[in-house]
């Protein structure tokens, strides 16, 4: 296969243009023509006949997604990142007519972001390059000025420079004409293409190169079963089972049967050597799905079986990621060790890392910084413990050493310091820099019970000696006789200086190293001998030098008590430091820190590790790395919300034997943006088609979130009342009154029936009377909240973009939406909320009309994931004769909270009167008010008239 960018070439066949390739070719128009493709995308089937129709039925709609995505991003000019570019430059790899490489150097101003997340360009975006700063698309569309398509392939943060691949040739002659002209060049980020591309190269690869075992059994039924797997069975009978102390600590964990079940199905999997399969585990809301996984994954660790464990979107990711490091950290004998088995990489930027400190320590970056330092070869774990072993066996000798060395460098007059004084000063400031940097990184991760890391961060307040070393580095041009340290002093600098190295690999060796390169018996004894340093540190503090002095002597004529105490600890934490391992495996280094050290350690870390977390699309950089100890299972969370076709990614890794998907496709789907992708099933899931023809599911028919009042009717309407109510939501104690009324219960439908549907600029809905009901009742949330003290998260929902923003503006500014605070608010789209869940959910439906159209509030998996996300409250507002009408799902609802007496109206609560009335002046609805059918004119009709009143002659 010969590849340049996706594009594939094989024996006979026509080479076939990359998806940069079709990229480039498309003018605006083409962009922007809904119908570009429309003719050739076709339905993606439910079964396939070979792995080459499989592939090539995915292949059509990327393509035309990836116009789609790049429309919508168009639409949209001005909130895209725009930076000027300073110049323009041919890359050495430059060639026509279609290695077009450009560096673009970045000036340091640029536009403000409306999204906080695409602050700055990087690898797979596409940018267009142009001499104005646009608006709208006709700014780039501009006769004689056209602009430049470019895929950004690497940005270089210190310089600003953007190494890209562009669709035409740049006259960077012409470019310095305009510069000097003082004409403006800007580049504007569009789209990231990178999963796309990566699912491009999934689809387009040669068959015969990766693994397509799992796909070849999923193309069609029957679907391969290891319950079925006669080899399997035989083994079993002839007891060559090898899990069977798994199976026990299974059989008595806390998870119910259900969860028990759907555990011992993917471990008997991983047991299966004779066939490739899929595995579902069909997690409807609030069934413990996360918690299912995270005792899987923990038992394949224990089983050292090579997992890679995905999802979607770093959310979930993090979120299963989180818990399982929290296990794995608390059921060790040593907090955090065995976590060097576990890997997470991925953008620090998107995963946003630095919120989530709990899990920084599987993070592969830090990992790799840590690593290096401790495997230095100048200043990392082996030179320090051989140098601390060699000074506390014989401090004389090594002082005699110190001596001849620097009367050496004094006769020759030098400009440095002896080696070994210049060694202590360079050795102890590198080192102070390493630890000062990793301790900031890695702080509140070191603050966890032990009293010996407590001690540590005050040690690094209390050095002296490296100001006074930095001073006389500055006069390093004056050549003068060095006065040598007195004994004591030598003795004291040298032993600080390798303590604290020694204290920094202690500390991070047993978290970071794989269990397998580094035993818990090694990890007692490292222990044992950090706090022996701590303890002969405080003794070397304040002993004498007559002691010093004869410490190394067994028959000294020093025989006090001071002598005693301190060389008997001296042999002590000597016999200590000479049972560590002097080396542990580590990636093959030099000494310098070049780009390639990291890369080795990366492998190192990826290699080794046990688990590995990463999205989906991630997944696609473990092709080049891990060969030598390949994937056994594949693990995909939330697999519903996966397009089939990213899926395919992971999937191809070579040697994956078996695949294990958890979700639920009655939840939303992976969102698509062409409307023919999505007809065509673009968005289906490899776990719904899978669900579809039949595959067998294991069910978690518990739910042990929602109040049972909440959960009856999803239950019913989507999971045809397979799922019962957990013991724990049965208690009456699950049961929480936020504010006082009926109408504020456990669950209940809040009619508003006189609010109006508007549209924003960007065609979205809002209604403006329904945010003021919103508004009021969570500012009586907060009031009660100031009265009680009880901590409370409460979720605003609604399907509509333009209602999100319109409910942040009135109560987002006013209250914390940090879910760590005893009162928040967290104001999501419904995709925003799925996998998510507050203690009181309050939905916003925002449709209001006679006709009783709903739009996409129709769509039955959106109104699942609405529904589900509360644990004791759930207020929906609404109109009910809107929804009532609507021949959906909703209409459903209606009926049903009518029949449980659960259907309020907002005007029977005098609040909500009041906010009903004042949208309604705000809209100018004067007829609504004044209506005498109406239950606001009729509860409060004279002060209705008063305000209709003094607004009339108001404006007179």
């Amino acid at each position: 296969m010969n590849t340049r960018n996706g594009i594939r070439k094989e024996k006979g066949r026509v080479e076939r243009p990359s998806l940069i390739d079709l990229v480039f070719s498309w003018s605006i128009k083409d962009v922007f023509n809904n119908d570009l493709y429309k003719s050739q995308v076709k339905q993606i089937p439910e079964t396939f006949s070979s792995e080459a129709e499989y592939m090539d039925s995915f292949t059509t709609p990327l393509i035309e997604e990836t116009r789609a995505d790049l429309c919508s991003s168009m639409e949209t000019l001005s909130d895209s990142l725009c930076c000027e570019i300073e110049s323009i430059k041919q890359c050495k790899r430059f060639k026509l007519p279609k290695d077009l490489f450009y560096a673009i150097k970045l000036t340091k101003r640029k536009a403000k972001m409306k999204n906080d997340d695409d602050d700055e360009c990087g690898k797979g975006d596409i940018i267009a390059i142009t001499n104005v700063r646009p608006k709208r698309i006709s700014d780039l569309d501009r006769p004689g000025r056209p602009y430049v398509i470019a895929l950004v392939q690497g940005f270089n943060e210190v310089d600003l420079t953007l190494s890209t691949l562009s669709s035409k040739p740049i006259l960077v002659e012409d470019i310095v004409e305009k510069k000097e002209k003082s004409e403006r060049l800007f580049a504007v980020k569009l789209i990231n293409l990178t999963t796309n591309i990566r699912i491009w190269n999934a689809l387009t690869a040669d068959p015969k190169v990766g693994n397509m075992n799992i796909i070849q059994n999923v193309l069609h039924p029957p679907f391969a079963d290891v319950d079925n797997c006669t080899l399997c069975h035989s083994e079993e009978k002839c007891g060559a089972s090898p899990f069977s102390s798994i199976k026990a600590r299974v059989c008595s964990s806390d998870l119910n049967e259900s969860q028990q079940a759907a555990v011992l199905s993917c471990i008997g999997a991983r047991e299966c050597h004779h066939q490739n399969t899929v595995k579902l585990i069909w997690g409807p809301p609030g069934t413990g799905k996360t918690k299912t996984v995270c005792f899987l994954l923990h038992s394949l660790l224990k089983m050292n079986s090579r997992t890679l464990t995905c999802a979607p979107t770093n959310i979930a990711l993090l979120e299963v990621a989180k818990r399982l490091v929290k296990g794995v950290s608390e059921s060790s004998a040593y907090r955090g060790y065995g976590l060097g088995d576990i890997v997470l990489f991925g953008n620090k930027k998107r995963m946003k890392i630095k919120d989530h400190e709990e899990i920084y320590d599987a993070f592969l970056d830090h990992r790799v910084k840590v690593l290096n330092k401790c495997f230095a070869p100048k200043t990392g774990w082996k030179c320090n413990l051989l140098a601390m072993i060699s000074l506390l066996k014989d401090p004389k000798k090594q002082y005699r050493l110190y001596l001849m060395e620097t009367k050496a460098n004094n006769n020759l007059k030098v400009r440095d310091t002896s080696p070994i004084t210049s060694k202590d000063k360079r050795g102890k400031k590198t080192w102070k820099q390493v630890i000062s940097k990793t301790l900031k990184e890695n702080h509140k991760n070191k603050k966890k019970g032990k009293s010996w890391q407590k001690e540590k961060q005050s040690k690094h307040g209390e050095e002296d000696g490296d100001d006074v070393s930095g001073k006389k580095e500055k006069n390093e041009d004056v050549k003068e006789t060095i006065i040598p340290l007195t004994f004591e002093e030598f003795v004291r600098k040298k032993f600080n200086c390798f303590v604290e190295c020694l204290y920094f690999c202690i500390e991070n060796l047993y978290i970071h190293l794989p269990s397998s390169l580094i035993s818990l018996e090694v990890v007692g004894k490292m222990f044992g001998a950090y706090h022996s340093l701590k303890y002969f540190q405080n003794l070397l503090c304040n002993v004498s030098k007559e002691v010093l002095l004869n410490a190394h002597k067994q028959d000294s004529i020093c025989k006090g008590s001071s002598f005693m105490k301190f060389n008997a600890e001296r042999i002590k934490t000597l016999h200590l430091l000479k049972s560590l391992p002097s080396e542990f495996p580590a990636p093959n280094s030099t000494e310098d820190y070049s780009k390639d050290i990291r890369g080795m350690t990366i492998e190192f870390c990826l290699t080794n590790a046990c688990l590995v977390f990463c999205t989906v699309s991630s997944s696609a950089k473990l092709h080049k790395v891990g060969a030598a100890n390949p994937f056994e299972l594949l693990v995909i969370d939330e697999a519903a919300q996966l397009k089939e076709c990213e899926s395919a990614i992971p999937l191809r890794l070579s040697a994956i034997r078996h695949a294990i998907l958890i979700g639920d496709e009655r939840q939303l789907p992976a969102m698509v943006q062409s409307k023919v992708s999505e007809k065509a099933d673009f968005g289906r899931s490899l776990f719904e088609r899978l669900a579809l023809l039949g595959h067998e599911k294991h069910l978690l028919n518990v739910q042990h979130r929602m109040h049972p009042s909440i959960s009856v009717f999803p239950n019913r309407e989507f999971y045809d009342n397979q799922i019962l109510d957990g013991q724990n939501v049965r208690f009456e104690n699950h049961g929480r009154h936020f504010l006082s009324g009926e109408m504020y219960g456990s669950y209940s439908f809040i009619n508003v029936p006189h609010g109006k549907e508007e549209f924003n600029n960007k065609h979205s809905r809002k209604n403006v009377v329904e945010v003021s009901v919103i508004s009021d009742i969570v500012a009586r949330l907060y009031k009660e909240f100031l009265r009680t003290r009880k901590k409370v998260r409460i979720g605003v929902i609604s399907p509509y973009k333009a209602q999100v923003h319109a409910i942040t503006e009135r109560v987002g500014t006013k209250y914390s939406s940090d879910a760590r605070s005893d009162f928040s608010v967290s104001v999501r789209s419904v995709d925003g909320f799925q996998g998510g869940e507050e203690d009181l959910i309050i939905i916003s439906t925002v449709r209001c009309n006679v006709s009783g159209s709903v739009g996409f509030l129709s769509n039955r998996q959106r109104t699942n994931v609405a529904l589900t996300r509360a644990r004791y409250c759930l207020w929906i507002v609404g109109n009910g004769a809107t929804l009532g009408s609507s021949m959906s799902v909703w209409e459903k609802l209606i009926n049903d909270a009518k029949e449980r007496s659960c259907f309020h109206n907002a005007e029977e609560d005098q609040n909500l009167a009041h906010a009903v009335v004042a949208a309604l002046l705000e809209l100018n609805q004067i007829n609504v008010l004044v209506n005498a059918d109406s239950l606001l004119f009729k509860r409060a009709k004279w002060k209705v008239l008063l305000i209709f009143l003094n607004s009339f002659y108001g404006d007179t």
